[in-house]
């Protein structure tokens, strides 16, 4: 079953002058159309200033297509009156967690969602213990954001969008502010929920080594899908990639330099074991 389902989906943002007057338009999404089916792990890959973000925002209505139609588990995000339903379906988790969390305890962080939902108390204890635990932050339950490192934070970030229950979590380059080890561990959180929650993921990144475990990539460039395909199929055309400003993860480039070289490696190496395999034959 499809629970993201885009067509056609133009997007332009309009600048006025001070008088309110429109000045230019700037197409940021152009006819873009894919398919997302329930419980995927998909990855949307672009440099800067492809599309991506704001293709995430449409997500769960932030933005709404200037032309085309987006639907969320089969909800016109346009229709106002799904908006909550659309939003409990599709949550969304930004780059800066600094930003998300309102809390001064973790726990009434993590509740605040449901709380907004109109969640019977009881529950809410339930939902939020639930959450915390999924992403492994249920002993820090009791202590003050502040203390936590980035990625503990983003943690924190995506247990408030878990104890909505959501079908499918946005995450909108969840890991641009983090270090490599903080990048790691909220990576490890989203491939767990994937494969043991079943929950959707819908990841907007630049890191290409975040990417390799998906079951689909999408490349965006200057608004439009530019690739698709699974990891493999993406990272074995390294020429194209690096044609859209993209690194390729280092592994991958590294056995593609060797074989441009003669040494007799498979096409497309996505990480250090299936290298070091390679190199043993």
């Amino acid at each position: 079953m499809k629970i993201i389902k885009a067509e056609e989906v133009t997007f332009e943002y309009i600048r006025r002058d001070e008088d309110g007057n429109v000045e230019s338009f700037n197409r940021a999404l152009d006819k873009v159309s894919l398919d997302v089916k329930e419980g995927d792990f998909i990855s949307i890959l672009g440099a800067n200033g492809s599309g991506k973000s704001t293709f995430a925002k449409h997500l769960n209505s932030i933005l709404l297509p200037t032309e085309g139609t987006v639907w969320i588990d089969g909800m016109d995000s346009k229709d106002e009156e799904k908006l909550l339903k659309i939003r409990q379906t599709a949550g969304m988790v930004f780059q800066n967690p600094d930003n998300q969390i309102i809390g001064q305890v973790i726990e009434e962080d993590v509740a605040f969602g449901p709380e907004n939902m109109g969640i019977p108390t009881e529950q809410i204890r339930e939902r939020v213990d639930e959450a915390l635990k999924t992403i492994g932050m249920l002993e820090y339950s009791k202590k003050s954001p502040n203390r936590l490192s980035g990625g503990q934070k983003q943690r924190v970030s995506i247990a408030g969008v878990l104890a909505m229950h959501p079908k499918c979590i946005v995450l909108d380059e969840p890991t641009a502010m983090l270090d490599p080890a903080g990048r790691k561990e909220v990576i490890r959180a989203l491939r767990a929920l994937n494969n043991v929650e079943g929950i959707t993921i819908i990841l907007i990144t630049h890191y290409m080594e975040e990417t390799i475990y998906s079951d689909k990539i999408f490349v965006m460039d200057k608004g439009k899908i530019a690739m698709e395909g699974t990891p493999r199929e993406i990272f074995s055309q390294v020429d194209e990639l690096i044609k859209y400003k993209l690194e390729v993860p280092k592994i991958t480039l590294l056995a593609y330099e060797l074989r441009k070289k003669g040494m007799r490696i498979p096409e497309c190496i996505l990480n250090v074991k299936e290298f070091t395999d390679a190199l043993s034959r």
